[in-house]
């Protein structure tokens, strides 16, 4: 068809396995696929800007870019994880709804996600932290994680409830992160925020994997205990997130940026 090389990108998850995705790989031209959900087996959970690097573009064929709730948290997990430790810790997420839930109450295989997403508050699960010990193994095992449907379109808030292997303050995990965002290796995922008037619709569009809301932080009086805010555009965001990994697997490189 005068396609070569092509990177195919699956976001209709009717395939979540290896088995299923390989079926594309038989089409002319298609040299690698991306799936942009979590992903079963053994295929790589890749959250661009943490472990991409950790990929050959030439040999990696089958791969996912995890969900938008595991690119907002990896980030900010990876920084804590590498200068502070973590002991445990939970996610939950206030997510915006989703094309998954029903409008009016009707059925759905998961029954509260069948009850009206614009009318109610719907407690289910995310496997955002399964899929964030993918990305990082040293989390295995020490992560749980929950999310909350509510009747918003678009933009989420992950909460991150953690127990710290060294103790920390306020001020010096603020700065952690701060510097991650404006000047360390997270820029293009993170953005640091110090307004005390934002909400959730202030970040529609924003094109960073996360939003680090800084006056929100929370620390235990022993510094072991911390609870970090995080917004993310849960499309946008997400769907930059896709472009970025999407660029490094197609080994498409810019050299000049405006």
């Amino acid at each position: 068809y005068g396609i070569h090389n092509a990177l195919l990108i699956d976001n209709t998850g009717v395939w979540r396995d290896r088995e299923g995705l390989g079926r594309h790989l038989k089409a002319k031209g298609i040299d690698k696929v991306m799936f942009t959900a979590p992903a079963k087996g053994n295929i790589p959970n890749i959250v661009y800007g943490v472990n991409h690097k950790n990929y050959d573009p030439d040999s990696d064929t089958i791969f996912s870019a995890a969900s938008c709730t595991t690119n907002a948290i990896v980030p900010a997990l990876s920084v804590i994880e590498s200068n502070l430790g973590i002991e445990k810790g939970h996610i939950e997420t206030i997510h915006a709804y989703t094309n998954d839930q029903n409008l009016l109450d009707n059925y759905h295989k998961k029954p509260r996600r069948g009850r009206a997403a614009p009318l109610n508050m719907v407690i289910t699960s995310t496997g955002a932290g399964s899929a964030a010990a993918k990305v990082i193994p040293s989390l295995a095992g020490k992560i749980t994680a929950n999310a909350v449907r509510v009747p918003t379109a678009n933009v989420s808030l992950a909460i991150l409830s953690l127990t710290l292997k060294k103790a920390t303050t306020r001020e010096d995990i603020i700065e952690l992160l701060r510097h991650a965002a404006l000047r360390g290796d997270f820029v293009e995922q993170i953005r640091f925020s110090a307004s005390n008037e934002s909400v959730s619709s202030d970040f529609i569009g924003d094109p960073v994997a996360s939003i680090f809301d800084s006056p929100s932080t929370l620390v235990s009086e022993d510094g072991k205990n911390v609870q970090i805010y995080l917004w993310y555009d849960n499309e946008f965001g997400y769907t930059m997130q896709v472009i970025r990994l999407s660029r490094y697997f197609a080994k498409v490189r810019r050299y000049t940026y405006y």
